[in-house]
C-alpha cells in the first residue's frame, strides 16, 4: 500500500513526439548533448523512498521478497557460492541462525570443497557463540580438506580452543593436525602453543619428531638418488682424511679409533684387520703407563672384533697372547687385559686355559685388581677352596690391606666356619701396618655382635681402648652395654660413661688438643648508618675467633706480631729499674700475662683516644681488631693502657 502510493506521486515525464524525420540543417554533437543533459538532469532519477516498517505482516512480506530474490539467484546459478553466502549472511543479519545453518548446508551439498563456504559456516557459529557446532563443523572441514592449514591454525580452530582456554583440546587438535606431517610452519605454530604455557618438555620432544621426520625425509631422498653411490662417496673421503690424519701422526690413536670404526662398518674383514695391524705397529716410543692406556685399547677393539664380528676364537686367542707379550709387565701392567683373556677362555668352556693365564698375571705382576677378579672369579664357580688360597696369596702380598682381610673373613662366615673366620680377625689385628684399622675393629666387632658373643666383645672393646682413647670408641662401647638386653645394662652403660670421662680427664694429649681449638674473644668496632644513609657512629661488639680463621687471616697475625715487640721492648725497658741483669730479662709470651703497672691518669686518657684512632683504621682497612681475653685482670688492661701512652710519646 505504501510502496503504491510513493510511485503514484513520482511525475514520469513526457516523451515527445518527432513530427518531422528529416535531419536537421545544423547537427548536434555529442558533446553538446551531454553538456545538455548535464544541465537539464535529464538522465539523474530521484533517490529511492526510505521504507519504514512499522507492523509485522509488512516484516514477514519484505523478508518473502528478499528470499524469493535469493531462491532466483540461486536457482539462475547453483555453482555460484557468492549468492548462498549473502543468502545466509542475510539470515544470519535477522537473527535467523536454523535458517542460515540449512542455507550453508544446502551450498555444502553443492561444493563441499570450497574453503571458504567452510570458513563462513564456522565464523557464523562462533559469532552466535555456538561453540559446540562450531567445533563440529571445524571437525567435518578438517577431515575432508586434512590438507588445508586455514582450518587448523591460520584461521580459527586451534586458535578458537586456546581462546576459549581449552588447552587440553587445543593441543589434541595439534596432535591430530601433526598426523598429517604438515610443513614446517605447523610445526613451529605447534612448538610455540606449548611454549607460552612453558612445557619445555613436550616442546623438545615436538621438535624431536619434527627432526626425525626430517630424517626419514632424507633417507627417502638418499633412496631414490641411488644412496649406494652417495655412500660411497662420503666414505672414501673420510677414508682419505683418516689416512692424511695418521700418516702425520702416526701416535694419534683417537684417529686411528675413528678409522677403525669407519672401516669396520664398510669393508671386509682382510680391510679391517689390515687397519688393525697397521694401527697397533705404533708402538709408544715411552715405556710409561700414561702413554700405553690409549694404545692398549686397539688391543682390546682387536680382539673383540676378531671374537664378535669375525667369529674367529683362535686368532681372538692370538692377539690376547701377543698383547700380553707386548707389554713391559716388569715396569708396569694392564689388569684388563688379562681379565678380558681369561674371560674370553671362560667362554670358550677353557677353564684350565682361565686359571692359567690369572696365575701367570699373578705370577708377573700381581696387583690388586687381579687378586679379586680371579677371586671373584672362582666364587662364581663355587670353589671355594682355591678362593681360601688366593686369599692367602693376597694377603702375602698386601698384609696391610684390611678389606681384604674383612672380605675372607666374610667368606669363612658365610661357610659356616666361625673359628676360622676369628682366627682371620685375630690375625689381622695383629699386624703391625694396616691402611684402615678403624674399619677393621668394627668388623670384627660388629662379627662378634652377631654371633652373639657379648663376652668376646666386651675384651675386643677393652684391647681396643689399650691401643686408642678416641671418644668414638667409647661411646661405641657404651652403646653396645646398652643395646645389651640384660637388667644391669644400665649401670654398665653408666660405668663406661664414667670410665670414659675419667681416662679423657687424665689425658694430657686430649687438654692440649681442646685448649688449642678454644676460640679467641675479640672486641671490634663498626661504623653504623642510619636509615636515612647518614653517618650514626661507632657501636663495639664482640666476636669469637677460631684458629682455623685466625690462620687464615694474615692482618689478625701480623697485628699479634706487633704487639709481642712492643711488649718485649716495653719489657726491656723496665728491666733496668726493676733491678734483674739485661741477660735474665725474658721476653713475654702471648699465654703470660705482664705485670702490673701503676696507674696513669692523663696516659689512660691519651690511650683510650689513640686505642679508638686504631681501631676505627684497622675496621676500615682489613677488619682487623684487637683482641682482648675474657679473663684479662685489671692489671693487664692498665699495663696495656701504659704500653699505648708510651707509643704516643714516641
Amino acid at each position: 500500500k505504501m510502496a503504491s502510493t510513493a510511485a503514484g506521486k513520482q511525475r514520469i515525464p513526457k516523451v515527445a513526439k518527432v513530427k518531422n524525420k528529416a535531419p536537421a540543417e545544423v547537427q548536434i554533437t555529442a558533446e553538446q548533448l551531454l553538456r545538455e543533459a548535464k544541465e537539464r538532469e535529464l538522465e539523474l532519477l530521484p533517490p529511492p523512498p526510505k521504507q519504514k516498517i512499522t507492523d509485522e505482516e509488512e516484516l514477514n512480506d519484505y523478508k518473502l521478497r528478499k528470499r524469493k530474490a535469493f531462491e532466483d539467484n540461486i536457482r539462475k546459478n547453483r555453482t555460484i557460492i557468492s549468492n548462498w553466502i549473502k543468502y545466509a549472511q542475510w539470515e544470519e543479519s535477522l537473527k535467523e541462525i536454523q535458517r542460515a545453518r540449512s542455507i550453508y548446508e544446502r551450498a555444502l551439498d553443492v561444493d563441499h570443497r570450497n574453503i571458504t563456504l567452510w570458513l563462513k559456516y564456522a565464523e557464523m557459529e562462533m559469532k552466535s557463540r555456538q561453540v559446540n557446532h562450531a567445533r563440529n563443523i571445524w571437525d567435518r572441514a578438517i577431515i575432508i580438506l586434512p590438507r588445508v592449514n586455514q582450518f587448523w591454525y591460520e584461521y580459527k580452530y586451534t586458535y578458537m580452543e586456546e581462546m576459549l582456554g581449552n588447552v587440553a583440546g587445543c593441543r589434541q587438535v595439534f596432535e591430530r593436525w601433526m598426523e598429517w606431517e604438515p610443513e614446517e610452519q605447523a610445526w613451529h605454530s605447534y612448538i610455540n602453543f606449548e611454549l607460552r604455557y612453558k612445557e619445555v618438555d613436550k616442546a623438545r620432544t615436538i621438535y624431536e619428531q619434527y627432526i626425525l621426520l626430517l630424517f626419514d625425509f632424507l633417507l627417502w631422498l638418499i633412496d631414490l638418488f641411488d644412496r649406494r653411490g652417495i655412500e660411497d662417496v662420503i666414505v672414501s673421503k673420510r677414508r682419505f682424511q683418516y689416512e692424511e690424519e695418521v700418516k702425520a701422526n702416526p701416535h694419534n690413536y683417537d684417529a686411528w679409533f675413528d678409522y677403525l670404526r669407519l672401516v669396520e662398518s664398510d669393508a671386509d674383514s682382510d680391510g679391517v684387520r689390515d687397519v688393525y695391524e697397521r694401527a697397533i705397529a705404533n708402538i709408544p716410543p715411552i715405556q710409561e703407563k700414561r702413554h700405553w692406556k690409549r694404545y692398549i685399547y686397539l688391543w682390546i677393539n682387536y680382539a673383540l672384533y676378531e671374537e664378535l664380528e669375525v667369529k674367529d676364537p683362535e686368532r681372538t686367542r692370538q692377539v690376547f697372547q701377543a698383547c700380553l707379550d707386548l707389554i713391559p709387565h716388569k715396569k708396569f701392567t694392564f689388569a684388563k687385559i688379562w681379565l678380558l683373556c681369561a674371560q674370553f677362555e671362560i667362554r670358550q668352556k677353557n677353564l684350565q686355559g682361565a686359571r692359567k693365564v690369572m696365575g701367570t698375571a699373578i705370577g708377573k705382576c700381581p696387583k690388586n685388581k687381579l687378586l679379586k677378579g680371579y677371586i671373584e672369579l672362582e666364587l662364581q664357580l663355587r670353589e671355594f677352596d682355591r678362593c681360601r688360597k688366593l686369599y692367602e696369596k693376597y694377603l702375602e702380598f698386601s698384609p696391610e690391606n684390611c678389606t681384604t682381610w674383612i672380605k675372607f673373613a666374610e667368606l669363612e662366615t658365610i661357610l659356616g666356619d666361625i673359628e676360622r673366620a676369628r682366627a682371620i680377625f685375630e690375625l689381622a689385628i695383629g699386624q703391625p701396618r694396616l691402611d684402615m684399622p678403624e674399619v677393621l675393629w668394627k668388623s670384627y666387632i660388629d662379627f662378634e655382635i652377631e654371633q652373639e658373643e657379648f663376652g668376646n666383645t666386651r675384651n675386643l672393646y677393652k684391647r681396643l681402648l689399650q691401643r686408642t682413647q678416641h671418644v668414638k670408641v667409647w661411646i661405641s662401647y657404651a652403646k653396645f652395654e646398652l643395646s645389651i638386653d640384660s637388667p644391669d645394662r644400665l649401670e654398665k652403660c653408666r660405668q663406661i660413661y664414667e670410665e670414659a670421662n675419667k681416662s679423657m680427664r687424665n689425658c694430657e694429649d686430649t687438654r692440649e688438643r681442646v685448649r688449642k681449638l678454644l676460640p679467641e674473644k675479640v672486641k671490634k668496632r663498626r661504623k653504623l648508618t642510619a636509615e636515612d644513609g647518614s653517618d650514626a657512629g661507632w657501636e663495639e661488639y664482640y666476636d669469637y675467633i677460631f684458629p682455623e680463621d685466625a690462620a687464615n687471616q694474615p692482618n689478625l697475625k701480623l697485628l699479634a706480631m706487633a704487639k709481642m715487640w712492643k711488649r718485649q721492648q716495653t719489657e726491656g725497658e723496665k728491666a733496668p729499674e726493676k733491678g734483674p741483669a739485661p741477660e735474665e730479662t725474658t721476653s713475654l709470651t702471648p699465654e703470660e700475662p705482664a705485670a702490673p703497672a701503676e696507674n696513669h691518669n692523663e696516659s689512660d686518657r691519651d690511650t683510650v683516644t689513640e686505642q679508638d684512632k686504631y681501631d676505627d683504621r684497622d675496621d676500615d682497612a682489613s677488619s682487623s681488631s684487637e683482641s682482648d681475653s675474657e679473663d684479662d685482670s685489671g692489671a693487664e688492661k692498665k699495663e696495656k693502657e701504659k704500653e699505648g701512652s708510651d707509643e704516643e710519646k714516641e
